[in-house]
This record gives C-alpha cells, sequence and structure tokens, in this order.
C-alpha cells in the first residue's frame, strides 16, 4: 500500500500540462497529432475516470504517463516528479494495469510478482508478494503456471504486478473489458481499498456506468483535446433533461403539453415525455394529463445517465 511520503502530498498526484503527442508519418500516412497540448490535474487520493471515444488520445495519455512513449511537447509531473528532470521517481510513482494481458506463459504468480519486484528495484525485505497474491485472490494458484490461469485469473495477476513497488497512482486502463461480474465486482472491492488506504486511481472505462459509480471526478478527451473535466454529479447535472414515463392502461390520446414537452409511445405501451426540469415541473405535465383524462396507474422519472452526457459531449 502506499505510505503517504513523498512530494506533492496534499493536491495533486498528476499533473499535466500542454501536453502533446504527433506521430511521425508512416508509409502513405500522414503525421498523427494524437494530443494538442492537453492539459489536466488529478487530485490525490481521488478515483478519477478518464473517459473519451476510441483514438480520443486516452492510450496515448496513459502510456506517457507510464514512460512507454515520448511526449513530442508539455510537461508530465507524477506525484511531484518532473518526467523531465527525474524519470526514475516519476516512474516508481506509477502503477499501470494494461488493457492487454501481457504475461509470460512460463512463470507462475509468485515468480512473474517476483520478477517484476526486482525490475523495480524493490528489496526482498521490502516485497509483499504473499499479500498480493491474497489481495487479488490467486493464493492457490501461486505456483500455477500463468498459461494454466483463466482469462480472469490473468487479469488479477496484472492487478497485482501493477502494485509490486507500492506504487501512489494506479491507473487502470479497461479493466474489466470482457470479464465476468464476479470478476468485476472483486475488481471494485480491490479499488476501493486500495483508494481507501491512499492510492490515487485512474480509470479509462468504456463501461459508462462504472464510471458513474466509482468515479469521484471525471475527464473526457476527444480528438486530443479535453472536453470536460468535472465532479461526476456536476457532469450529470448538466443535461436539462427528465423522462416522465406513464403506465395509462394502454395507448390513449395525449392531450397538448407545456412548450419544450415531447411525448412518444414506447414498445412497451408506455407514455414517455421528454422535458427540461430547468422550465417545466412533473406536476405540470401530470396535471395536464389528469385534465384531459388521461388515467395514471404508474409513473417513473427517469434523470439521465453518464452515458447521455459522454454522447452529448462527444457528438461530432
Amino acid at each position: 500500500m502506499p505510505d503517504g511520503s513523498g512530494q506533492n502530498r496534499a493536491r495533486n498526484a498528476i499533473e499535466i500540462t500542454g501536453l502533446r503527442k504527433t506521430y511521425a508519418a508512416s508509409g502513405r500516412q500522414a503525421p498523427k497529432e494524437a494530443l494538442k497540448g492537453l492539459d489536466l490535474a488529478i487530485p490525490a487520493g481521488s478515483i478519477f475516470g478518464l473517459l473519451g471515444p476510441n483514438g480520443a488520445g486516452k492510450s496515448t495519455t496513459i502510456n506517457i504517463l507510464a514512460g512507454l512513449v515520448n511526449k513530442t511537447a508539455g510537461q508530465v509531473v507524477i506525484w511531484g516528479f518532473d518526467q523531465d528532470v527525474n524519470p526514475r521517481q516519476s516512474r516508481a510513482a506509477i502503477g499501470v494495469m494494461p488493457q492487454e494481458l501481457n504475461i509470460d506463459p512460463f512463470f507462475t504468480p509468485r515468480a512473474s510478482l517476483e520478477v517484476q519486484a526486482g525490475l523495480y528495484g524493490v528489496p526482498k525485505s521490502e516485497r509483499w508478494t504473499d499479500e498480493l497474491l491474497e489481495l487479488v485472490g490467486l493464493t492457490d494458484q501461486a505456483e500455477s503456471y500463468t498459461r494454466n490461469l483463466s482469462g480472469g485469473m490473468k487479469r488479477r495477476l496484472l492487478l497485482a504486478k501493477a502494485l509490486v513497488h507500492r506504487p501512489h497512482v494506479l491507473v487502470l486502463d479497461e479493466p474489466t473489458a470482457g470479464v465476468d461480474i464476479g470478476l468485476r465486482e472483486m475488481l471494485w472491492a480491490n479499488v476501493r481499498k486500495l483508494n481507501e488506504a491512499g492510492m490515487t486511481i485512474i480509470l479509462t472505462t468504456h463501461y459508462l456506468e462504472e464510471a458513474e459509480q466509482m468515479c469521484d471526478e471525471i475527464a473526457i478527451i476527444n480528438h486530443g483535446s479535453l472536453i470536460i473535466r468535472d465532479r461526476t454529479e456536476a457532469l450529470l447535472g448538466r443535461m436539462d433533461g427528465k423522462t416522465l414515463v406513464i403506465d395509462a392502461g394502454g395507448r390513449v390520446a395525449v392531450p397538448a403539453l407545456p412548450q419544450g414537452a415531447r411525448s412518444e409511445w414506447r414498445e412497451d405501451g408506455r407514455l414517455a415525455i421528454s422535458y427540461p426540469p430547468s422550465r417545466i415541473r412533473a406536476d405540470q405535465l401530470i396535471d395536464a394529463l389528469r385534465g384531459a383524462g388521461v388515467p395514471i396507474i404508474d409513473v417513473v422519472i427517469e434523470a439521465p445517465d453518464l452515458e447521455d452526457v459522454f454522447v452529448d459531449l462527444t457528438r461530432g
């Protein structure tokens, strides 16, 4: 677990300023500008979501943080250490759980963790291999060849490998892509436990419901630029739209509704009325329906979710 030591304890775990990355031309492909002056500060101790459509620049950003890709311009500071000034310290402050299953099939989980710890220069007396194996539920498989592990177990091992050097910042790149519900719940339980111990978590995911439930703050990038960054609840509050869903016992004539409200019948036979809550109250809609004699058997109000916000902000 992180011990809270190091610089920049109080405010930001990561500070990215003017980050640019241009990939050189290759064959008939023109140079590609993957990041266009990205500015982003990630608070220490938070669970932070980094979202964006495919090709937005998320993977490039993560690979630069991990030291796997050289930036074209800009500054990256991890736990108070500038990548250009203190590359070794900045790299030691971060652990990355990649999306790809890059594990040596002829190593056991225990050997994989020991080798990873050695690569980071962790002395044998400071290694916590047994604790890590228990944390990710691989104690019983500690001496099995990784080629014999299930896909879910391999993902657990990736998480353990990212933690061998007790980083202050953990990056999870699409950690639950293609995994079952049981593994997903286990992973998030571990992530919450690590976060409660002081670790900063950065999450990229295409499961927006997951980000909505887990993240304190979210940044959305598209075409290499920051579109928006805010607390999760504030992002959800940006959408001035709710839907009143009425069970009227069958299709009936819909009366005139306040200006700005739109109605449609759903396939399940319920009436859905979309409206902006800043200008129209739900009771006004219900009064209009009752006044026209529309029977109201049941009422549900649907609020927008993170997927609605994401689609709206990245459209086009």
